[in-house]
């Protein structure tokens, strides 16, 4: 019997990572290329494209043995069709993604959010791998989301389920949010807000400390810093951290209330600094939600890395293309 592969890509604003995966989740092989924004995204499709059939090639794979490509984007995204309505990293307004993809490559593609690819990267070879629901969380330059629910991606009404980064917890004294709003998760838990959270920290707070020295000397600090300096036991940044921490054990608190998940997934860069956030995060998540949701969920850190989005591109193709070739 000929093994079928899958293509997981996940588009990001600087690079394009691709990979081929088998059925059983073991990578066969993955790369990446830059992602040419120039005339407003228009030669990305054709860059995917020849990029999959020359590495096809390489390995001499027939496209027969190919079932799909599943592919994450940003933006705003119909999940049904793939259309972009708006991905501005990208330069995409109102592009039809999916069709552009099946046109230039003569395969059947899926779409999806990409923070939804790498929750389902992680629930089928990750961090959450034998769980069926799930919340992924990612704490970078924002807090992005992805929720599962019988091991399916919940998307809602217009596809915005899962935008945890805007869930409001500062009401009345938040910093501006990105998006329009105050005091979104996103401005105090991602690494962008940590960061804002210990120069207000500094500003105000004239003791000495470690982060303090190392503001001095770089003129600058990093959420890294702030967690470095906590498991150091520098007094200032364990209070910056703290602060953090707690908003979002708030948060998955009262969404755990909602989805009662079997897992809570941590990633992006925020999550190395491991236990010190992990430990102090199921304190306030236990604090905030309910005895009998926090003992059935554990958190735990993610496994995959950057490789979360193509497995998760890759677990879309085998499961969703699948059924849609036999329905």
């Amino acid at each position: 019997m000929v093994e079928m592969i899958n293509i997981g890509v996940d588009l990001g604003g600087t690079t394009i990572k691709m990979a081929l995966i088998n059925d059983n989740g073991k990578m066969i092989d993955k790369w990446a290329i830059p992602t040419n924004t120039i005339d407003n995204g228009s030669h990305i499709t054709g860059d995917i494209s020849t990029s999959i059939v020359k590495k096809l090639a390489q390995l001499n794979y027939d496209r027969q043995q190919v079932r799909g490509i599943g592919m994450g984007a940003p933006g705003f995204i119909n999940m049904d069709t793939g259309f972009i309505y708006k991905a501005v990293n990208i330069g995409w307004e109102n592009y039809p993604l999916k069709d552009e993809l099946e046109k230039s490559t003569g395969l059947p593609v899926i779409i999806d959010n990409d923070a939804n690819m790498a929750a389902l990267g992680e629930m089928w070879q990750g961090a959450g791998r034998g769980a069926k629901d799930i919340i992924c969380v990612t704490l970078g330059t924002g807090v992005g989301g992805g929720i599962i629910c019988g091991g399916e991606i919940l998307h809602g009404a217009s596809g915005m389920a899962g935008e945890i980064g805007h869930i409001t917890v500062v009401p009345k004294f938040g910093a501006p949010c990105n998006c329009g709003k105050k005091g979104c998760l996103e401005t105090v838990a991602s690494a962008t807000g940590i960061r804002r959270l210990a120069l207000e920290a500094l500003d105000y707070n004239d003791s000495d400390s470690i982060l303090r020295d190392i503001f001095e000397e770089k003129g600058d600090i990093s959420a890294e810093d702030v967690f470095n300096c906590t498991a150091k036991d520098d007094p200032l940044s364990a209070a910056v951290a703290d602060k953090a921490i707690r908003y979002l054990g708030y948060a998955l608190g009262a969404i755990s209330i909602v989805i009662n998940p079997e897992k809570i997934v941590i990633g992006g860069g925020v999550s190395h600094a491991g236990d010190t956030l992990l430990v102090p995060l199921r304190n306030y998540f236990n604090k905030y939600s309910l005895p009998r949701v926090t003992e059935a969920c554990s958190i735990d850190i993610a496994k995959l890395g950057n490789d979360a989005g193509v497995i998760g591109g890759a677990w879309l193709s085998k499961t969703k293309i699948k059924q849609m070739h036999t329905a």
